[in-house]
Formats: structure tokens, sequence, C-alpha cells
């Protein structure tokens, strides 16, 4: 809960929640969030965590595996996924944690495969997703918001062999 007023920050920007809310959150929202994220812990490995720039210390937003469960079409499944604040986007640091979390996934909690779910519009999330050998899986759309969504998936056996 310490992160809690940087972590606000990032969540007010419009942008970080563009997808799917578009409008950032309030501090309420941020700290209902924080505390979901913290009982997450309890089950070993599914949870996001903060992603830190290393020579300045400054959350730059988090990523980490979740059950995406508000989508039961795809379940069971393991996503994985990642939000940035808008000065750290582009820097690489979605395609590092993103690339870590797969590897903690498959090789940390024997996952035989793992998705990542963004909406069409979103090209960067989807770029940073195919360029970590994801493909398309299926076209979808969110059952609450109604969003069209790309469900992509990655095998363990392709990601080993890259």
């Amino acid at each position: 809960m310490d992160d809690s007023d940087d972590l606000a920050t990032l969540h007010s920007e419009e942008s970080f929640w563009q997808y799917p809310f578009g409008r950032g959150w309030s501090a309420t929202e941020t700290d209902s969030f924080l505390q979901r994220t913290i009982e997450r812990y309890l089950d070993p490995g599914m949870a996001v965590s903060a992603i830190v720039v290393a020579d300045t210390g400054q959350l730059a937003g988090w990523a980490g595996l979740s059950i995406p469960a508000f989508l039961p079409e795809i379940l069971p499944a393991v996503e994985v996924g990642w939000r940035l604040g808008e000065r750290f986007r582009g820097l690489g640091f979605a395609t590092k944690a993103g690339r870590e979390w797969i590897r903690y996934g498959f090789e940390e909690l024997g996952l035989e495969s793992i998705v990542s779910i963004y909406e069409p519009g979103n090209t960067a999330s989807g770029s940073v997703m195919r360029r970590l050998g994801f493909t398309l899986e299926r076209e979808t759309r969110h059952p609450a918001l109604g969003v069209g969504l790309h469900v992509m998936a990655l095998a363990k056996i392709v990601w080993l062999s890259r």
C-alpha cells in the first residue's frame, strides 16, 4: 500500500486505462485495485508486480500473470499483461517484463500455454505480443463492455524453440 500514491498518479492518466475504460482511474479505484492485487499474491504466481526504472526508482507501471476471469470462453487460461505510464512507453519495458513473466510461467509454474489479450486499436500492445511470439488464437468481444478483443496465444513448446 506504500506505493498507492505513485500508482494513483499512473492510473489517473487517461491513456493508462484507455483500453478498455477510456478514462483514468480515481485514487479510490486504484486503492481497490492494489488491495485486489495484494490478495492475489495468495494464489502463488498469479499477480502483477511493479515495473520500476532501475536507474531512477520511478514506478513505470506493472506487469504480471492473471486468470482472465472476465472472459470465461477462454478458461482455463493464464494471461500475461502489462500497463505503462505514457512517458515509459516505447522504451522496451513491456517487452522485457512480458518476456520475464512468460519465462516464469513456463519454467517456474509449469504452464503449457499463456494468452495475452488486447483491443485491436491498441496496436502497441499487439506489436509487443507478436514480438514475444504470440499468434492470434481468436477474435471475440468483451462480455461486459462489448468491445472487440484479440486473444493471442503462446505455447510453451513454441517459446522453448525460440
